[in-house]
């Protein structure tokens, strides 16, 4: 763009005095021209963005044609406008410009002015709520019972769901009170108390240690032990603080030590699975969170927990919960051997195996059986007397990707273990079930015994593939007659002769290990 030069506008159409002026010493201007004219050529010469050099050429043209026209003289008054509207700035645009810029700026403030508005609302909000939890605190630390009795209720409404409520509450002190109140002989303050608590304690692990250091857990015990009308209520309240409190580590020992489990397993037994069912879910669920940790896992089994749990399985709306709980019990010796002292544990568990419309309750019993099968070897026995073979190779054909490898685990246990047993049957004795091999070896040729040593080896290895192939051809049967059963198929159905004989050419090889 050209630069801007000064308008020289004065020198175009002014001039010195002339010597045939009549107006003396005054300016005097050009031979007159049309005012309307003028203004429209500065017009043009703006608004087409011609310089200062363009601009005289053009005044110089229309000067020209002025003189040569001689129209009639305008008046000083016409001429002071157009040079005024010439010389000074066009203002139309920015005028518009800064009138848009003031309604940008206006809802700017209008902005502003609600965000502070709000912020203003958010915090009077914050204040008053604050100086009801100091009301409700001030009230459970009164004297009269029956306002405790309703800041206890408050208590338990303002925590059901306000996580930042639950944390201003406890830093204001209400926890030790709560827990005085459960020494109340009414028993509306101590249901109202332990449902407070309860709310105190969820998703704040710091509420739940302190409540278990207040020494809650002890008295809601105590609450239990006591004769009341209302002891039903007053159980399941426990049993949910129970199970709150159970979730954080560092309270399962103290928990487990205090007495509570005899109490949760007792729940289990006289619960009624239609009435109380949530009851009953949360007192096995507190079980869990206490079976993680080891130390209570003799507790347990003193409590006579693993039979009830046994007995328990088939109930589809517990079961997986009861195998995640044998699942931790199994991990020490105290759990397992009271798994294998169990009446009937290894038919109900290797009866599991066979849940196909359960890949949860597979999984864990395949666990659990897997952790007892490379532990003892009469556990193994047993196992195999309880029919678990067949299961193991339909679990590893139709099951899950887990369930299938645990399977497989315990196939080979048993199978290393089936070997064992055959050797030992035919050598007498684990010596001579190691030393047959060596009388196959090349400094067995100058022993005259050699040969019958090699004899012996090949009777030993024969009888034991005599007994892995019929268990093979038995475990294939009854895997054909459970699938034969679950296709609905006839009661006459008759295995085609094409299926016998592959039943009967089977070898140690088809198995999965």
């Amino acid at each position: 763009m050209a630069k801007c030069h000064r308008n020289d506008i004065g020198s175009i159409a002014i001039d010195r005095p002339s010597n045939t002026s009549t107006t003396g010493n005054n300016f005097r201007l050009w031979t007159a021209f049309s005012g309307a004219a003028f203004r429209r050529k500065i017009f043009d010469a703006v608004s087409c963005g011609a310089s200062s050099r363009h601009r005289h050429q053009l005044m110089q043209d229309m000067l020209s044609d002025t003189v040569s026209q001689h129209p009639p003289p305008p008046s000083t008054a016409t001429m002071k406008p157009a040079l005024k509207e010439f010389n000074e700035p066009r203002k139309t645009d920015k005028a518009v410009k800064k009138h848009n810029s003031n309604g940008r700026s206006e809802k700017l403030a209008d902005l502003l002015n609600l965000v502070v508005t709000e912020t203003d609302a958010e915090t009077n909000r914050k204040v008053e709520a604050l100086e009801e939890l100091k009301r409700v605190v001030k009230e459970l630390q009164g004297e009269e019972r029956e306002s405790k009795r309703k800041a206890a209720s408050r208590v338990r409404s303002l925590t059901k769901e306000d996580s930042e409520a639950r944390v201003t509450l406890a830093m204001l002190g209400t926890i030790p009170p709560l827990v005085a109140m459960l020494d109340f002989e009414d028993s509306d303050s101590q249901i109202a108390a332990l449902y407070a608590l309860l709310n105190l304690g969820i998703g704040n692990d710091v509420n739940k240690a302190a409540i278990v250091k207040a020494g809650a857990v002890h008295k809601m015990l105590r609450l239990i032990e006591s004769p009341d009308e209302a002891r039903e209520a007053i159980s399941d309240a426990v049993v949910a603080n129970f199970l709150g409190l159970s979730a954080l580590d560092s309270n399962k020992p103290i928990i487990g030590s205090s007495g509570a489990i005899p109490f949760l397993v007792k729940s289990l037994k006289i619960l009624d699975t239609k009435s109380r069912s949530q009851t009953r879910q949360d007192a096995l669920r507190a079980l869990y969170n206490l079976s993680i940790s080891q130390s209570n896992i003799s507790l347990m089994s003193e409590a006579d927990l693993i039979p009830f749990l046994l007995n328990a399985l088939g109930d589809m709306e517990v079961s997986e919960r009861i195998l995640s709980i044998l699942s931790n019990i199994v991990s020490t010796p105290e759990g397992r051997k009271g798994i294998s002292i169990a009446p009937e544990a290894f038919p109900i568990l290797v009866d599991v195996l066979n849940w196909t419309d359960s890949p949860g309750c597979q999984e864990k019993a395949s666990y659990i059986l897997m952790v007892m099968a490379h532990k003892a070897y009469g556990d193994r026995q047993a196992m195999i007397e309880a029919g678990i073979m067949s299961s193991l190779l339909e679990l590893t054909l139709l099951g899950t990707t887990l369930a299938q490898k645990r399977a497989c685990r315990i196939l080979e246990v048993l199978r290393v273990d089936k070997g064992k047993r055959v050797s030992e049957s035919y050598g007498g004795n684990m010596n001579a079930a190691v030393s047959a091999p060596i009388c196959g070896s090349s400094s067995s040729l100058t022993n005259p015994n050699g040969k019958e040593c090699l004899v012996e080896e090949e009777g030993v290895m024969s009888e034991e593939k005599k007994a892995v192939k019929q268990l093979v051809q038995q475990s294939l049967q009854n895997n054909m007659r459970r699938i034969v059963n679950r296709a609905n198929l006839p009661q006459d159905f008759v295995p085609s002769e094409h299926f016998k004989s592959l039943t009967a050419s089977s070898t140690s090889k088809s198995l999965p290990f």
